[in-house]
């Protein structure tokens, strides 16, 4: 059995675009770090996408958060300079919304594979917290692992109670 990292929405639009905000590039390194250790060790990597589109103002989502963001085919949708290299080979999931049910599937299907899933990025309080209990929900016996110092949020104070909502819901939170 192997691991599974999913980097979760490390787009231009999260770090210094739309919704960048102070210290979000601060994990990119340690990401980057992770990518290379799990690929040097044969284990898999895996990342997401946020993808809205022109009709996003239109969305459940736009008329809760109406800053448009990650459009496709924007700079904004683009992953950080540093990951791009490290992630052209890996297996994208493009998601409309917060989680990914298809990387859920795709964690069911092959979750025999994986003794851990870890799951870094942003925003931890959004999409990040959603795609860990997906993965949770996809294969409960694999450990699934956050680390603190491989995600961020805009807002300290939820980051510290996401991780701990994560605890409980049986994450490893490193």
């Amino acid at each position: 059995m192997g691991r599974l990292l999913i980097v979760v929405d490390m787009q231009n639009d999260f770090v210094d675009g739309a919704l960048g905000f102070e210290g979000a590039d601060g994990i990119i390194e340690g990401i980057a770090a992770r990518i290379e250790e799990y690929k040097a060790s044969g284990d898999e990597v895996v990342y997401t996408l946020d993808t809205h589109y022109d009709n996003y103002m239109d969305t459940q989502e736009g008329s809760n958060l109406p800053v448009p963001h990650c459009i496709k085919g924007s700079e904004g949708h683009k992953l950080v300079p540093a990951l791009q290299g490290l992630l052209s080979d890996c297996l994208c999931f493009e998601k409309e919304t917060f989680g990914s049910l298809k990387l859920g599937n795709y964690i069911n299907d092959n979750n025999n594979r994986y003794d851990s899933i870890e799951v870094c990025g942003l925003v931890s309080n959004i999409c990040v917290v959603s795609n860990a209990i997906i993965a949770k929900a996809a294969a409960p016996e694999a450990e699934i692992i956050v680390d603190s110092s491989l995600t961020d949020s805009f807002d300290k104070k939820l980051d510290a109670e996401t991780l701990n909502v994560l605890k409980g819901v049986q994450v490893t939170v490193l």
